[in-house]
């Protein structure tokens, strides 16, 4: 695969065709303690997780993956096309296509663990999903992108993170498999745990929305075009993921999940596999894109979170008037 957005020298993270422009200086430090502080939070959180998570029922969802079947079609079958088309109708660079394609390609990220817990969706459905379409990555993502740039002009590879992918798995599945076990052998210390893991991820949630933004605030550009699209392409991943599952006769709870599934992508395997592949001078055009998409989709997800909440409230009220209703009843007579 190839990519037509430079003139004929490769492009590798480490080229030495000169130094980081000023606009993608990063902090050093800064940024490692932050990768690691946040690396051990997500542990933590992903341990917490599990432990709302049986082992019968993610069982079930194993030997009967229809769940699981409709979560993939949605990873790789709708976000990759729409990300296809996306990039298609507004026409864009090259450079900024292959973004928009990349992340399309990437498999569902651990935040919307977090979101299918707020929303009480199914948890066990949420994480065997995020580690199925990690898994199905190491072969979907390359088969995606050499699929949909088929008909472009490209002169360049792109590096699959399969590093970053390892990576991903080891994270996700070693803290689940503990919390689910903590929640097999003490159930009561297994809701504490749930309960603090849900505080740590909100709070986690905003710290690494606020210092993505310090961290990459040179990497920003002002293309209103990729704005629109990180703002519109999540959005449609969470309706047509949601549209897939009730079309396919899921659960509301699983309609719910496989939304939140789909439009939440792996921003980080994104940024590194553009990292990868491409220059300095060409990750200028490109890192906004998937910087924008994560802030949007945590932007999403907590309406989504809030919309649920409201219309819980809301469907629990005439049971509420109508049980005072009969009480009175009961009383005059």
């Amino acid at each position: 695969m190839r990519v037509n957005c430079s003139s004929s020298s490769a492009c590798t993270a480490n080229s030495s065709e000169g130094e980081l422009p000023v606009g993608l200086e990063v902090h050093g430090n800064l940024e490692l303690v932050f990768t690691v502080v946040s690396a051990v939070m997500m542990g933590l959180l992903m341990f917490s997780l599990g432990c709302s998570v049986e082992f019968r029922k993610l069982w079930a969802h194993i030997r009967r993956p229809w769940g699981i079947a409709v979560g993939l079609l949605c990873q790789f079958g709708l976000m990759p096309l729409t990300a296809y088309l996306l990039a298609i109708s507004f026409s864009l660079k090259p450079a900024q296509a292959i973004a928009v394609l990349v992340m399309g390609c990437c498999p569902g990220g651990t935040i919307s663990n977090i979101f299918t817990f707020w929303v009480e969706g199914d948890m066990d459905l949420s994480i065997t999903m995020t580690t199925c379409s990690t898994v199905a990555a190491l072969g979907m993502m390359p088969l995606c992108l050499y699929l949909y740039t088929l008909s472009w002009n490209l002169e360049q590879n792109l590096t699959i993170p399969y590093q970053n992918i390892g990576i991903t798995l080891v994270c996700l599945t070693i803290p689940v498999a503990f919390g689910i076990y903590v929640n097999y052998r003490w159930p009561k210390q297994s809701k504490i745990i749930l309960q603090i893991g849900a505080i740590v991820g909100g709070v986690l949630l905003l710290v690494v929305a606020v210092a993505g933004v310090v961290l990459a605030k040179g990497s920003w550009n002002s293309d209103i075009t990729l704005l629109t699209i990180s703002f519109i392409f999540p959005l449609i991943g969470h309706v047509t993921g949601f549209l897939l599952a009730l079309l396919t006769h899921q659960s509301w709870q699983r309609c719910r999940t496989i939304s939140l599934e789909t439009g939440a992508q792996n921003i980080q395997m994104c940024v590194t596999m553009l990292q990868l592949s491409f220059t300095a001078k060409q990750l200028v055009q490109m890192l906004s894109f998937p910087l924008a998409y994560g802030l949007f989709q945590l932007l999403d997800g907590f309406l989504i979170v809030a919309a649920g909440a409201e219309a819980a409230i809301f469907s629990e009220a005439p049971d509420t008037q109508d049980w005072g209703l009969a009480s009175c009843c009961t009383r005059v007579r």
